[in-house]
């Protein structure tokens, strides 16, 4: 699975197991909703630590508890030359 997909998955799974809308999240963790939004639709593909950082904080929990999911078993990171292919001259 690509790092974004299990990010993406794990913050569906947190909102949903504490009964939170992406709105009161991002209020809690005193980040803009649309960072969660994105990260929730997958319009981010790879959304900054210091993202999931706050997030953590707004979800009560540590850094370790949101990666400590079977989403990050195998995750792998997105290819660079998918996403900045090399220019050919």
């Amino acid at each position: 699975m690509i790092l974004s997909e299990a990010i993406r998955l794990r913050i569906i799974e947190l909102l949903k197991e504490n009964n939170l809308t992406a709105y009161k999240l991002s209020y809690r963790a005193g980040i803009s909703n649309s960072i969660i939004s994105d990260c929730k639709r997958g319009k981010v593909k790879e959304p900054t630590i210091s993202s999931i950082i706050h997030i953590c904080e707004g979800l009560g929990i540590g850094l370790k508890d949101f990666f400590d999911s079977e989403y990050f078993q195998d995750v792998e990171a997105i290819d660079r030359f998918e996403k900045n292919p090399p220019k050919v001259v």
